[in-house]
């Protein structure tokens, strides 16, 4: 059976799982647990973008696009989360690695792990045969409605003053 495919204007799929974030207050970059379900209850929009591989050439690029445009999504009540097909543990080792060193340092926002490909085959960016996900990019509402998707190749980059706009 073929994977269902999101699309504008319905439900967008559910997702939960573990993430890593950094946390300000705390110094420290700590495990925890997100889900579109609790987002939603919050009454916020998501931004749910995917990208290839942690220690990856261009998705730092992207990565860090997100993070300097940080507060233009909390302005806009919007939670943003950044997920691939590595572990939390990946996801930590990159955050604690200097980006003069391959790294991309402390993000304001979480690094979702799907080391399952469920969430990466719900949002049907999963590229089964190298067991990692394309660059989507995914706009929910606070109704859980998805209101904009784009899905690019691993090696086309996105804009994220347009995801911003």
């Amino acid at each position: 059976m073929a994977p269902t495919i999101p699309r504008i204007g319905k439900s967008a799929p559910l997702f939960e799982g573990d993430v890593v974030r950094y946390d300000s207050r705390k110094k420290e970059i700590l495990y925890d647990k997100i889900s579109l379900v609790n987002i939603i209850a919050e009454k916020q929009w998501t931004v749910l973008f995917f990208y290839p591989r942690d220690f990856s050439g261009l998705c730092p690029t992207e990565i860090h696009s997100f993070n300097r445009r940080f507060k233009d999504f909390e302005k806009a009540n919007t939670v943003l989360v950044g997920c691939s097909t590595d572990s939390t543990y990946s996801h930590k080792a990159w955050m604690q690695k200097p980006r003069t060193k391959g790294g991309i340092d402390k993000l304001s926002y979480p690094l979702l792990a799907d080391p399952s490909l469920k969430i990466s085959t719900s949002y049907g960016v999963l590229q089964r045969e190298l067991g990692q996900a394309l660059r989507g990019t995914f706009i929910i509402n606070d109704e859980g409605i998805l209101l904009s998707m784009a899905i690019n190749p691993a090696w086309i980059g996105r804009s994220v003053d347009e995801t911003v706009r």
